[in-house]
């Protein structure tokens, strides 16, 4: 069985910043590792997501404040967030991405983290 346990949510004030972090359970290989976000009555986005080889894609809204990182070794992802503004509130979900696999999920999600950037 493969989790995703994330960590780092909660409440900052408006310019503050937070770190997620995001590990599988396990030494499953991942192309790529990112995060999303859904806040209320919204779809679910793309906020960053970095693969095995360095390639990094930022949602627009979050590029220059936001960097993502990754521990290749233990299929661990972080989210450094800067700057936060009230409409980053949202809760936040780890994806682990297997690539093509001849069996089994391609796809993985943690439980979500919830972040509430707020006054």
């Amino acid at each position: 069985q493969v989790q995703l346990v994330e960590s780092g949510g909660g409440l900052v004030q408006p310019g503050g910043s937070l770190r997620l972090s995001c590990a599988a359970s396990g030494s499953i290989f991942s192309i790529t590792m990112g995060w999303y976000r859904q806040a209320p009555g919204k779809q679910r986005e793309m906020v960053a997501v970095l693969t095995k080889g360095g390639v990094t894609n930022y949602a627009d809204s979050v590029k220059g404040r936001f960097t993502i990182s990754r521990d290749n070794a233990k299929n661990t992802v972080y989210l450094q967030m800067n700057s936060l503004k009230p409409e980053d509130t949202a809760v936040y979900y780890c994806n682990l991405d297997r690539g093509p696999v001849r069996s089994g999920p391609r796809n993985y999600w943690g439980q979500g983290t919830q972040v509430t950037v707020s006054s």
